[in-house]
């Protein structure tokens, strides 16, 4: 089992997570209204569990001409400064989580990490989940247009195993 701590402050921010060898398929029911009136998509990681991220996720986005999705698990995204589109650069293998898997952690305040698409959080912007101590150590992603995940960074976290 393996726990995984604020690099910053060394609090657990999860509890007791099961590894999977690779990433599940997400969920393609992204966008479709629930029962609920919801457009949530099913979470990638069932709880409890967790798993590496092999391509670069999050920000920073760059340029390119590709067509494809902005991460694993986000839209296809144009470049508003140019013809084509917006890709990661951002780290690889980040800890994908169920997000009630980290409960404890807060909201980030800073209206840029926090902006959201129509229906949720995008995950475009950056780190929008702090460690109580303050640290930014994960990004939520919950819009109707992007897979349901939370992403922790790999230098700022650490894992503990038993």
């Amino acid at each position: 089992m393996t726990v995984f701590v604020c690099s910053a402050c060394g609090l657990a921010i999860t509890g007791a997570l099961t590894e999977l060898t690779e990433m599940p398929a997400r969920p393609g029911d992204q966008g479709y209204p629930r029962a609920d009136g919801s457009r949530r998509a099913t979470a990638t990681m069932p709880l409890g569990f967790f798993a590496l991220e092999p391509e670069p996720w999050g920000a920073p986005l760059v340029p390119t001409d590709e067509r494809r999705e902005v991460f694993p698990g986000g839209p296809c995204l144009g470049d508003p400064d140019g013809d084509g589109f917006l890709v990661s650069a951002g780290p690889w293998n980040t800890v994908v989580l169920h997000p009630d898997d980290a409960g404890g952690l807060r909201e980030d305040t800073d209206y840029m990490r926090h902006c959201s698409g129509c229906c949720g959080l995008h995950g475009q912007a950056g780190m929008n989940r702090q460690c109580p101590c303050g640290a930014h150590v994960g990004t939520l992603i919950n819009d109707c247009n992007t897979a349901y995940e939370l992403h922790l960074e790999p230098d700022q976290v650490r894992l503990i195993t038993d």
